[in-house]
């Protein structure tokens, strides 16, 4: 599909499939634009077709083009601050960035700094772009990797749902204590809050559904440690750790689930994040590089090679 950005325009062209339905049935079917969003783009006539005020009833030509306010000047919800961030990917609609461990996602209270939001808004406000950071999901704070964030109101409405829909794929990598039977598991085990403990989850009865793939890509029989890929399904607080933990293969490092202190923090990294665009539905594949100092999982990826 044909987009573009002029100014605080984002533009679309009607395409073939999409011929002959009105600009309500593409914002509510197909982009699924929540009612707040719809109802603040109606009141302040923020939708125009072929430069006119849109007919929401009318049904629309192939080629017919629609511009949409979405790139109007916002507080960026956070201090910008100047932080060194790796921008794995980026458009006018989103950004991805890899999180080094030791890090928060984005502020836990009002005026916190040093979060990936801070350093995101900073970098938003260099180039000029006044957004507000918007996060679609978050990492603990010593999981180190990629990181996905919108950057309007329309583009974190529908990736917010292609996240609850299970549309984007979040892959990680772990170093485990114990070698892991069989090579491929699923643990679909409800995780809750652990009542005797303020900052732990446990797996819980009475908890929300999870369900973590896992798959042994190395087992290391000297140090009893397997090398493994996980990958989620849904996406609960500690989701990784507390299953792990519950099979018996806590997280090398992880303390607060049962891990060995062997490294400065648990050994758990989003290596990789796959989705379709929101809008062009192409496919946007993120792999994160490794970015500790000292190493921790580089000498363990040279003996799997």
């Amino acid at each position: 599909m044909w987009i573009n950005k002029s100014g605080k325009w984002f533009q679309f062209r009607v395409p073939q499939q999409w011929e002959n339905l009105t600009a309500e049935a593409i914002f509510k079917e197909n982009w699924k634009v929540p009612k707040k969003l719809l109802h603040q783009w109606r009141m302040e006539k923020l939708v125009k077709i072929d430069d006119q005020t849109i007919n929401w009833s009318k049904p629309l030509s192939l080629g017919t083009e629609i511009s949409i306010a979405l790139f109007t000047e916002e507080d960026y919800g956070v201090i910008p601050q100047q932080l060194a961030i790796d921008v794995l990917f980026e458009d006018d609609h989103l950004i991805v960035v890899n999180k080094p461990a030791g890090m928060d996602t984005h502020p836990n209270s009002e005026g916190q700094l040093n979060t990936l939001a801070n350093g995101v808004a900073f970098y938003l406000q260099q180039k000029g772009e006044k957004r507000r950071v918007r996060h679609i999901h978050r990492l603990d704070k010593d999981t180190s990797g990629a990181v996905l964030f919108a950057k309007h109101a329309l583009s974190h409405a529908i990736l917010d749902r292609l996240l609850n829909e299970r549309k984007i794929k979040r892959t990680y990598y772990a170093l485990v204590h114990g070698i892991i039977q069989p090579s491929s598991l699923k643990i679909n085990e409800p995780i809750g809050r652990d009542r005797h403990h303020a900052t732990r989850r446990r797996v819980s009865k009475s908890g929300q559904s999870a369900q973590t793939r896992v798959l042994v890509i190395q087992k290391f029989m000297k140090e009893k440690m397997s090398f493994i890929q996980c990958s989620l399904d849904t996406g609960r607080t500690h989701q990784i750790r507390v299953h792990l933990s519950h099979i018996g293969h806590p997280l090398v490092g992880d303390l607060l689930y049962g891990g060995k202190p062997l490294f400065p923090r648990q050994a758990l990294h989003a290596r990789e994040l796959t989705f379709l665009h929101p809008f062009t539905e192409e496919k946007v594949k993120c792999i994160a590089p490794f970015n500790d100092q000292p190493e921790i999982f580089e000498a363990y990826i040279k003996r799997v090679n």
